[in-house]
């Protein structure tokens, strides 16, 4: 029988160290990240303004990166997120030029994202396909059927409270956008449910070890199916902020969130093996993504630059990852 992590608890000082790195280090990055940048650019970078543009900037990943720390938990993987997203940017525009409510539009949105998640979870449990494959050939369908629906173009849309969603409010009370708050409070959901239900608790057995969740009487399958409808769906979410910040359909939108809402999940403890990973982590994983770009923003570093760094990052989550893997085993 193959073995089994458990996401809990660690036995032994190694063990222990794993643990303790895994929840106190993306922490440590996140403060590492800030302060270096607040030195290297204190007037521009250490602000409440910027700040609060950071958390702003952070909203769609972060939102997303909730539905990849589910998946990846799972033992499995998604690579058609940013097409998704674009996706369900469309969706929201036709809905609202098609004289439909905002909420209905919005609601609409999510449930592109949920039900794209629904057929990709059908094509790996029904039809037995590598969740690799299956979301590396939705990566590029989706990306052609938002095209196609937007007829390769943007698609404006009638201004609606959607639009708001990413706007600084205008209550000083609220400090940050709804998307923020929508990000916060939906993180601490899904926290408590990974944490406190039955099913959170087998998303992280069927990560750990699928042979050993069947033999424990886990309907691998279904809960599978189950996992990527509910972690797309909140990609779909991520789509609706994607309209409100840009106030448009945009079938070229969102390239790449993909590879920056598993990073934010690696980067926050999670590992691509499955069976590990946490909802804080991964949004803090997000901020410290967001915090860089926003850093060498304020360093008049040109795109290019930009993209080499982010890229950098990406290998060295993986990398890290790889560490832990192995110092696990």
């Amino acid at each position: 029988m193959g073995r089994t992590r458990n996401h809990e608890t660690s036995d032994g000082s190694g063990g222990l160290s794993l643990k303790a790195l895994n929840k106190i280090g993306p922490f440590l990055g996140l403060i590492a990240v800030l302060l270096l940048f607040s030195v290297l650019r204190p007037k521009t970078f250490a602000t409440f303004d910027n700040f609060q543009l950071i958390l702003l900037q952070t909203a769609v990943v972060g939102i997303a990166a909730i539905g990849a720390t589910l998946i990846i938990v799972s033992g499995g993987i998604d690579l058609s997120i940013g097409s998704n997203i674009a996706l369900c940017t469309i969706v929201v525009a036709k809905l609202l030029n098609a004289g439909l409510p905002p909420l209905v539009a919005g609601l609409g949105g999510i449930a592109a994202g949920g039900l794209c998640g629904l057929i990709i979870g059908i094509l790996i449990t029904r039809f037995k396909l590598t969740p690799f494959i299956v979301t590396l050939g939705a990566w590029g369908a989706l990306r052609g059927l938002a095209k196609g629906l937007a007829n390769e173009t943007v698609v404006s849309a009638p201004r609606t409270w959607l639009n708001s969603l990413l706007e600084m409010p205008s209550q000083k009370w609220m400090i940050f956008p709804i998307g923020v708050w929508l990000m916060i409070l939906l993180g601490a959901a899904v926290s408590a449910m990974l944490k406190y239900t039955r099913f959170g608790r087998h998303i992280f057995v069927i990560g750990s070890n699928e042979a050993t969740a069947r033999l424990c009487g886990i309907a691998v399958e279904p809960r599978k199916l189950l996992i990527y409808t509910l972690g797309l769906s909140f990609v779909g979410l991520a789509g609706v902020l994607q309209f409100s910040y840009l106030s448009m359909g945009d079938p070229t939108t969102a390239n790449g969130y993909e590879l920056n809402a598993i990073a934010a999940v690696v980067i926050g403890g999670g590992s691509l093996a499955g069976g590990q990973g946490s909802i804080l982590g991964s949004l803090l994983g997000a901020t410290i993504m967001t915090s860089i770009a926003n850093g060498c923003t304020k360093m008049d570093l040109q795109n290019w630059v930009q993209e080499i760094v982010t890229s950098a990052i990406i290998v060295l989550a993986v990398g890290l990852d790889r560490l832990r893997h192995k110092a696990a085993s």
